[in-house]
């Protein structure tokens, strides 16, 4: 995965940089084998040099066959959930999420903030599932882990396609957003209220 993600260095990100993320970082993550650390050695201080530009988010395309996840813990009021997308461009360091990424290979640290999965088949793999005889409908919570409002959704429409499959099946959900884009689809969830 190192090569497929591109590993970063784990020194601190300048601000110029990092403007607008949460993250100070680029920490490898608790799983790997290996830690880098970088420092300045002073071959690439060169006066002319452009600052390197700032930070992109990268979307990568998340091939889960499966999108609801379910959970049995007694702390949760919710037993099942959809999470579109995997790391959040959000970037609250708070972010109780952020260590998901390292079992990806990535860092919590600006990787979860700038290298985000996105379940473009999301819509899809849940009709299958709720087509399920086995199924049993209850609520489904969305953005549990990361937030499903987040800039990207704007051009994917992970989250929109996700709303019709429910409306569609009379299914109910439950959405935790901080995102304003949660705007954009008030009228598939207004007829679902």
């Amino acid at each position: 995965m190192d090569d497929f993600f591109g590993m970063d260095d784990a020194a601190p990100v300048g601000a110029a940089l990092r403007r607008g993320r949460g993250a100070v970082s680029n920490r490898t993550g608790r799983f790997e084998r290996d830690t880098r650390v970088a420092f300045n050695d002073g071959w690439e201080d060169a006066p002319d040099d452009d600052p390197p530009p700032p930070l992109r988010t990268k979307l990568i395309a998340d091939s889960s066959r499966k999108v609801i996840a379910r959970n049995t813990s007694p702390d949760l009021p919710f037993d099942q959930s959809i999470n579109p997308y995997r790391g959040c461009e959000h970037g609250c360091v708070y972010c109780f999420a952020r260590p998901t990424h390292a079992h990806l290979g990535l860092s919590p640290g600006i990787d979860f903030e700038t290298k985000i999965l996105v379940k473009r088949d999301a819509a899809a793999a849940l009709a299958n599932e709720l087509r399920a005889p086995s199924y049993a409908c209850r609520p489904i919570a969305v953005g549990t882990n990361t937030d499903a409002y987040q800039p990207g959704e704007k051009d994917e429409g992970v989250m929109r396609g996700i709303l019709e499959v429910l409306r569609e099946h009379r299914h109910p959900v439950t959405v935790v957003t901080k995102g304003a884009l949660v705007t954009r689809d008030a009228d598939i969830l207004g007829a679902m209220g």
